[in-house]
């Protein structure tokens, strides 16, 4: 679809950016694959404590349900999103020796996730505001709308709130925290404030989407 055929599809800023978001998510099958090789790793790393067999049960189970989605064909970017995540993760885990090392790169993105986004809310360009560019095909050009600039600078917070939790939650543990119980609290804590609390939030930004109807072309200044 043009750009122009979805800027008549979406009239208005809350229906662009459910659009684009609802092209972020995986839906509950996405939910599932981003889920189960990292329960994988835990429970075999949990039963035993061999990390290359973890690491291997873990990417086996990734290519697997990468091989289905191709085999299927349907869109594999969720999985090879996820099969990105845990190759890194692995790669961090196999040099260290140390299974709770598997975690870091993803603590690491959500820290760098986080602190992008709230630069964007500090000088008031936040990231979900792009998301209204890739619609209209102008990039820069919601920013002229200073409502508009407020309702995407909320919705950006909500979209930060997740990765900020993960930060908070999992960092103490991976600094401080020391052999099975760590790495048994890091994947239930990934598990858990994985794609539930990205729904949780979505579902937030669409409660609130719902309740607008901005126009999605800032009004234009009289001559």
């Amino acid at each position: 679809m043009s750009a122009e055929a979805e800027e008549v599809a979406h009239d208005t800023v809350e229906a662009a950016v459910r659009a684009q978001l609802a092209k972020a998510f995986g839906g509950v099958r996405g939910i599932i694959e981003a889920a189960v090789p990292t329960i994988a790793f835990t429970m075999s790393w949990i039963l035993s404590e061999d990390l290359k067999l973890s690491l291997i049960i873990s990417i086996t189970l990734s290519v697997l349900l990468l091989l289905v989605r191709i085999i299927q064909r349907s869109t594999p970017q969720f999985v090879i999103n996820s099969l990105i995540g845990i190759a890194i993760g692995a790669f961090f885990a196999s040099r260290t020796g140390d299974a709770k090392d598997y975690f870091l790169p993803g603590i690491l993105w959500n820290a760098t996730y986080m602190v992008g986004m709230l630069i964007s809310i500090v000088a008031r360009w936040p990231v979900v505001g792009f998301l209204i560019g890739s619609v209209t095909g102008d990039p820069t050009a919601w920013h002229k709308d200073q409502g508009i600039v407020r309702l995407c600078t909320r919705l950006t917070w909500l979209l930060m709130l997740p990765c900020a939790v993960r930060v908070a939650v999992q960092g103490p543990v991976y600094l401080f925290g020391g052999g099975d119980e760590a790495v048994a609290a890091l994947g239930f804590a990934k598990i858990v404030m994985g794609w539930p609390l990205q729904v949780a939030a979505l579902g937030a930004m669409l409660w609130m989407l719902g309740r607008g109807r901005t126009p999605i072309k800032p009004p234009v200044a009289p001559a």
